[in-house]
């Protein structure tokens, strides 16, 4: 990492942590996170064409930071996830219901309304598998430009709507200084604050060895929430370091925005509010009827079905105390699910496009 990027890093992020901080002086959802992020996208409209022309995010810096979170997570689970467990069949057989009617769906709202080719609405309506969707959808003809606004801003559109939504239904702010954030007054020691570090460290090196999804939150969290489970550890992080984790990954959210024209914007935010609301009212229905099924609490389904990225829809169940590592299962759950679908709808058009490609030996049709 060159002199530049660590200080236009470093100025970023403290721009990003003073929205963060405005963000929550006027009590909105989620303060930390969101405020970053609009700090991080007003920063590339304004500076993209110079000083962030050719800047790029440090990967490392926000896969550490991930890392902690997966850590935070851990830390709240308790042994009455193993009672929840029981109905993991159930939520399972309702991801797969959603993941189906979602993506369905999302491909007529994408075709029929955006007008995007077959094969870009085909991978801009994956309910999840982001890197997946982007990386099929390139070798099968997609237009990238549109497919990686597309997935971004399904993230994105999740990350803003749901605290905002939340915040409505509750009727307060979801973690913000005022609120919901665990840890907000725990204190912690600098052995405890070594061993966060130490248990981030082993646990994204076993999902590295082992190759978790999303590796770099689920590693560490399912060590740390064993650990915990078992009683071997008692951590309580503190909340300035779920503040900035959550400043981190604003900001490299709000970057996704580079090279994005004002055109391109427009048509892309309002299929996006279209498509995450359509999955988001489709979510609230099958955690409606899981909710009367299991009497597993109606706020933690809600969020286990949201289709964001796993560490933000993480992020949101930790600032609610919300079950926190059921979400993430879930959300890995999803992930890995979806891309099981997509890679078999993949094959089975390549299939069909490669039947129906005439062989030089083939006689001619009459």
């Amino acid at each position: 990492m060159t002199f530049r990027t660590v200080c236009l890093t470093c100025l970023l992020l403290l721009a990003c942590g003073l929205f963060g901080a405005l963000a929550a002086a006027l009590g909105l959802p989620m303060p930390w996170m969101i405020g970053a992020l609009i700090g991080s996208a007003l920063a590339v409209a304004v500076f993209q064409n110079g000083p962030l022309a050719s800047y790029d995010f440090p990967m490392r810096l926000r896969t550490g930071f991930i890392t902690l979170i997966g850590v935070m997570i851990g830390t709240q689970a308790t042994p009455d996830l193993l009672s929840q467990l029981q109905y993991l069949p159930l939520t399972l057989a309702a991801l797969i219901v959603f993941i189906a009617c979602a993506h369905a769906g999302n491909v007529v709202i994408f075709r029929r309304l955006g007008g995007y080719d077959r094969t870009t609405a085909f991978f801009s309506g994956t309910p999840g598998g982001l890197m997946e969707s982007i990386l099929l959808g390139e070798s099968a003809g997609a237009d990238l430009r549109l497919l990686t606004i597309q997935q971004f801003l399904r993230i994105i559109v999740v990350v803003s709507l749901v605290p905002a939504g939340l915040s409505l239904w509750l009727g307060h702010p979801v973690g913000s200084a005022a609120g919901a954030l665990p840890g907000e007054t725990a204190q912690i020691t600098a052995g405890e604050l070594l061993l966060v570090l130490i248990a981030a460290a082993v646990g994204l090196a076993l999902a590295r060895l082992l190759r978790l999804p999303a590796g770099q939150i689920t590693g560490p969290l399912f060590l740390t929430a064993g650990l915990s489970m078992a009683g071997y550890i008692d951590l309580h992080v503190p909340f300035w370091m779920i503040a900035t984790a959550q400043v981190v990954v604003g900001a490299s959210l709000g970057l996704r925005f580079k090279g994005v024209t004002a055109r391109m914007l427009r048509r892309s935010v309002w299929l996006a509010l279209l498509s995450v609301g359509f999955m988001l009212i489709l979510g609230a229905g099958l955690a409606t009827g899981l909710h009367i099924a299991t009497g597993l609490p109606f706020l933690v389904l809600l969020i286990s079905f949201a289709p964001g990225g796993v560490t933000e829809m993480s992020i949101i169940a930790l600032s609610l105390a919300a079950s926190p590592a059921l979400v993430s299962l879930h959300h890995v759950l999803r992930i890995l699910l979806t891309v099981v679908e997509l890679t078999l709808l993949t094959r089975v058009q390549t299939t069909r496009q490669t039947a129906k490609v005439p062989s030089e030996n083939d006689p001619p049709r009459r």
